[in-house]
This record gives structure tokens, sequence and C-alpha cells, in this order.
């Protein structure tokens, strides 16, 4: 499994509830995508920066994904560039479903 962290700074502040909005109107295309195990969105809390932590299958599952269509898409939807942190990602715990996944 490899874990994707794509961030962004915003160019201006985004309250709690733009974002959640936002986030809202993107997730559907995310829910069944091939080797996406796992997608949080988040932003921090002075509303500067946003992005999402994906767990993924594979890094070849992620590469699919963060293409440059992708990429024009999150310049367009937020208005800069994403910059992406992959992550090996051995074990995890899942609390929520009494696992522990490796």
């Amino acid at each position: 499994m490899i874990t994707a962290i794509v961030e962004f700074t915003l160019p201006q502040p985004m309250t709690l509830a733009q974002a959640r909005e936002t986030f809202l109107s993107t997730a559907p295309k995310y829910r069944g995508m091939p080797g996406l195990i796992r997608k949080y969105y988040f932003r921090s809390q002075d509303g500067a920066k946003a992005g999402g932590i994906y767990l993924w299958a594979s890094r070849a599952d992620a590469d699919r994904v963060y293409t440059d269509e992708w990429k024009t898409f999150v310049r367009g939807k937020y208005g800069t560039d994403p910059v992406l942190t992959f992550l090996d990602c051995p074990v995890v715990v899942d609390n929520l479903a009494d696992e522990i996944v490796s």
C-alpha cells in the first residue's frame, strides 16, 4: 500500500463550511475508484491549505489518477497547483473495522 498526500495553498482562506461543500462536490468521483482504499479530505485550521490523504493499493493505482488532466482539474477547482508526497504504508490499523491491514 502507498499513502499519497496532496496539498495545495489556497488563493484565499476557505471556511470549514466552504471546504465541506466543495469536498462533497468532488467526493462522488472517488467512490469505487480502482485501487483507492480510502481518501481523507483536509483543510488547515487557518483555512489557508487544503488537500487529501489517500490510501492506495499500489503506486501504479495512484499514478493512474494523478495525471496532467487531474492537475488541471485541481488548479481549476482550487486556483493553485497541487503538491504530491508519496509514502510507503506497510501497515494500517483500522479501529472502525477492528482490523490490522498489511
